[in-house]
């Protein structure tokens, strides 16, 4: 049985343009040290924003992954060598860069603006030969569905036109109203949480805004939810069927 909480504080830190871009990376890369290493097929995953002015990430090349960007505030302004022009996507949209054989790409984050970049595994051996391809979709797109206490808008699973390879992948952004609430998980899943607004009570802890929880070998997550908590939750497989990169080359 696992539950993992990994406050902002403890996640490992990253910035461009000698800070106009922040980061912080609930699963960063094997060089920059942090406890959380990839599992299933989450290879990745940065919180990025600017704490005042634009800045961008100059062009730079990716191969085989699924690069998902998902603008939590303001906008940005995404280039890459297939669309060979600046694109804008606004807070509630998302992208997906399916870079198979290989794409370059560069990203400029408005004034004031966030969002996380997470990069899925969809079999790096099958992928890499594959042509690159990319889509955005708009934050209408998705479909929300409201219940007693909670509101869930679907970004990748039913209902949704959000395609990519990598095998098993549901991604979702929940708001909750205040109180208690009782999640059921299913035993065959890997579940990733990144509160982006109010915070959880957790065996009596409490965990604000920036909190990574990874959830695995659990039957059910109990929580209390405070000041209109909002989660950007992915579930994913506890075991693919193909070995990741991850498992290949670490």
């Amino acid at each position: 049985m696992s539950v993992l909480i990994y406050k902002k504080q403890d996640q490992v830190k990253g910035e461009f343009n000698n800070g106009e871009i922040l980061e912080n990376k609930p699963i960063g890369f094997s060089q920059d040290g942090g406890d959380l290493k990839p599992y299933s097929n989450l290879f990745y995953w940065a919180d990025a924003w600017t704490p005042g002015k634009r800045s961008t990430i100059g062009l730079h090349p990716h191969q085989g992954f699924e690069i998902c960007s998902f603008i939590i505030k303001g906008s940005i302004k995404h280039f890459d060598t297939n669309q060979n022009t600046w694109i804008e996507l606004k807070e509630g949209d998302a992208q997906i860069i399916r870079s198979g054989n290989g794409i370059s790409h560069a990203e400029e984050i408005m004034d004031n603006s966030e969002m996380f970049q997470i990069w899925f595994d969809p079999d790096i051996s099958k992928t890499i030969s594959k042509p690159s391809t990319y889509n955005d979709y708009k934050s209408e797109s998705f479909p929300n569905t409201k219940k007693n206490n909670l509101s869930i808008t679907t970004i990748k699973g039913n209902g949704s036109t959000f395609e990519m390879d990598s095998e098993g992948v549901e991604i979702f952004k929940i708001s909750y109203d205040d109180g208690d609430h009782f999640e059921n998980i299913d035993p065959e899943k890997i579940y990733s949480l990144f509160i982006t607004k109010g915070s959880i009570v957790y065996e009596n802890k409490n965990y604000e805004m920036g909190a990574f929880i990874k959830i695995e070998n659990e039957s059910n997550f109990n929580f209390k939810a405070i000041d209109r908590l909002q989660v950007f939750k992915v579930s994913s497989p506890k075991r693919p069927s193909y070995l990741t990169y991850f498992e290949r080359f670490n």
